[in-house]
């Protein structure tokens, strides 16, 4: 007859999320997945483990500061977790740790009660969320319609591609531009005094009309990274490019502008979209109410995470607004996004980036290899976000080389300590 110790040790312990408790926070950095990035895996009393990743080119410090905060807390309580650690996200990259812990919670939780993260955010509208493939940009048009149309060939439905200054700026008389200033990408949009002359502006018509010429009409075709123009130019740009009937201008001003926005919107005839770099749904509330854009684009990874991308798309639904949304990441943000557009009625499409890295979806088991069949992923039906176990041979061959230690102790995060509470 087996002993007790025998029958301990095939209990399913993670059936008691109640008593379930955190107990560590490590990381592993991971370069060319297409971005560099941090993954980071939390571990528990019970013996289950929730992945979450830090978005591309953050800094690993902004997830390994909330370790203590996080130590000894229930997985399970997301939302409370969330409250506690989100005064330390911001715009962009800032937010990385955040959103990393809420999509590990999100694993875990999901795990514990043995459902998938879907149903920890509502339910699930779709069995199959569509990925927009987004295509390394080249100078001539033949070219990159060919790319184009090789990822059709590969099952893809909707297309990203690039139409911007750098395009034209070897051309002259194509672009008007103050000394030293086309090459910057540090001053905002509005600062640089970049102007796209006429005969610039008919150079990307151009373009554009070639790439249309090879693909075709009706697949859908976004068009992003135009560089820093003026406001004006980008409306000069914007009408001159609206005969192409594009899905979306993509961050053609800084996302701050919302007035210049609507104007934007208002002077153009194809839908406006931002919102990558946006933080919490507080952040997405003057463009949504404005209706300065036609769809948002946040990114999980720095929106906050699958149940505040939730909140942001449920708000955007109510004006009116669809939401796309920006990934360029791991297999770990691809599954997250995948289960907060699930979760999304308003939901159009999501991006992906990793067709042509070899063995990106080999990172966890269990995902489908290919994960991107048709230009589907599958919404599954795993607990958690769906990933299996971390392929350790596979995690090597994104290993950075100059921090090549990973999953390693994180123990001297353990006791730093704030007075972290924003009332008196």
């Amino acid at each position: 007859m087996p002993d007790q110790e025998q029958i301990v040790d095939h209990v399913k312990t993670s059936s008691r999320p109640s008593d379930l408790r955190i107990t560590d926070l490590r990381v592993a950095n991971l370069v060319g997945m297409p971005m560099d990035l941090s993954l980071i895996r939390i571990d528990t009393n019970q013996g289950i483990s929730g992945y979450g990743e830090v978005r591309d080119w953050a800094s690993k410090t902004y997830v390994l500061m909330l370790k203590n905060r996080i130590i000894g807390e229930n997985p399970c309580n997301i939302d409370k977790i969330f409250r506690k650690i989100k005064q330390f996200g911001h715009h962009a990259r800032q937010a990385g740790g955040v959103c990393g812990i809420e999509m590990a919670l999100m694993d875990l939780a999901g795990k514990a009660y043995g459902v998938p993260a879907y149903q920890l955010a509502g339910g699930k509208f779709r069995d199959k969320v569509l990925c927009y493939c987004d295509t390394p940009t080249v100078k001539d048009a033949t070219e990159m319609g060919n790319r184009l149309k090789a990822r059709m060939e590969k099952g893809f439905k909707y297309l990203k591609m690039d139409v911007g200054i750098d395009l034209v700026e070897d051309i002259p008389g194509a672009i008007n531009a103050p000394p030293e200033m086309i090459h910057t990408n540090h001053i905002m949009h509005p600062f640089t005094g970049i102007q796209l002359t006429k005969k610039g502006v008919d150079l990307l018509v151009d373009y554009v009309g070639t790439v249309r010429s090879i693909i075709g009409d009706e697949v859908p075709l976004a068009a992003d990274h135009f560089g820093h123009l003026n406001l004006e130019s980008c409306i000069k740009l914007g009408r001159a490019l609206d005969q192409f009937t594009l899905a979306w201008y993509e961050d053609m001003i800084p996302w701050q502008h919302t007035s210049q926005y609507v104007r934007l919107s208002q002077s153009v005839t194809t839908p406006i979209c931002t919102g990558e770099d946006i933080y919490l749904k507080d952040g997405f509330k003057p463009l949504i109410e404005s209706n300065a854009v036609s769809i948002i684009h946040p990114d999980l990874a720095s929106s906050g995470g699958i149940l505040e991308t939730k909140r942001i798309s449920d708000y955007a639904q109510e004006h009116g607004i669809a939401m796309a949304m920006h990934m360029a990441g791991s297999p770990v943000a691809a599954m997250a996004s995948v289960h907060c557009a699930a979760a999304s009625d308003n939901f159009l499409v999501l991006e992906n980036h990793s067709i042509d890295i070899p063995r990106w979806d080999y990172l966890f088991d269990g995902l489908p290899k290919p994960l991107i069949v048709d230009g589907f992923i599958q919404v599954p039906e795993e607990p958690g976000l769906g990933l299996g176990e971390i392929n350790m041979e596979c995690l090597q061959e994104f290993i950075d080389p100059r921090d090549p230690l990973a999953f390693d102790p994180t123990d001297m995060w353990d006791n730093e300590r704030s007075h972290d509470r924003l009332w008196s």
